[in-house]
């Protein structure tokens, strides 16, 4: 279900925090079946893969410098997002490789608090 580290691999910064809010993470596991419609009766159905990625969302609490940690993270470790990395897998707690499917999106909540949303998928 999660992707096991990949040694040398890039490691989510430990200034950063280490767990997503439990408050609308979401998590949707790889559709591996093909289905195809039927002229009558019920669509057919079969495995097509074995293993593909798991999509993630959800959102971490940013302090003061946090944002600009998350951004410089983003555009420059990751290189935009193409990069994968190491982090606890939200759900499950283990090690996992993730991958951004999409750029962090910035939210003020109060003062220097900003809430960052993050899309994620977890590589197989």
């Amino acid at each position: 279900m999660s992707g096991g580290a990949t040694a040398g691999a890039i490691t989510w910064p430990i200034g950063l925090p280490q767990r997503m809010n439990a408050s609308g993470f979401t998590e949707t596991l790889p559709d591996l079946a093909l289905r195809t419609e039927m002229d009558a009766g019920p669509r057919k159905a079969r495995r097509r893969f074995t293993t593909g990625p798991t999509t993630i969302e959800g959102t971490v609490t940013l302090r003061g410098s946090q944002p600009t940690l998350l951004d410089t993270f983003y555009r420059d470790i990751t290189a935009g997002g193409t990069l994968p990395f190491d982090w606890t897998h939200p759900r499950t707690g283990a090690l996992a490789t993730l991958r951004f499917t999409a750029p962090p999106a910035f939210a003020p909540v109060a003062g220097d608090v900003w809430r960052a949303t993050l899309k994620l998928e977890v590589l197989p």
